[in-house]
């Protein structure tokens, strides 16, 4: 197996070019060309984590994206932040979040503390 790390913009470009080839007809795991896809996964995964990080949501965004994902309403969430009216001036950006509600929101929902704590 002739895998090398990725040192360069153009060692990614390859290796993404190479791993492509795989996406539609993925080898079988345990396999040579299994294995080749796997490894060239991770440093791709590598590099893009440490080359092109993916920062958190907007607060706003993550509680919606909650909401989607567990089918809640502003009723639903009403516990953490206050009343239904107040849910909405924060989901339409007209009120900022209070500790006291990312505190809630995170314990109650599960919803990242890192996502909640960034600025609207």
């Amino acid at each position: 197996m002739d895998i090398k790390p990725i040192r360069c913009e153009q060692d990614y470009r390859e290796a993404l070019r190479e791993v492509s080839r795989f996406f539609n007809d993925e080898p079988k795991p345990e396999t040579p060309d299994g294995d080749r896809f796997e490894i060239l996964l991770t440093i791709v995964e590598a590099w893009e984590a440490r080359h092109y990080p993916i920062g958190h949501p907007d607060p706003v965004e993550a509680i919606k994206f909650r909401m989607e994902q567990g089918g809640l309403t502003a009723k639903d969430i009403a516990p953490a932040i206050g009343k239904t009216s107040r849910v909405y001036e924060i989901l339409n950006r007209k009120r900022r979040l209070t500790l006291a509600m990312i505190q809630k929101l995170h314990t109650l929902f599960g919803i990242p503390a890192e996502s909640l704590i960034q600025p609207q």
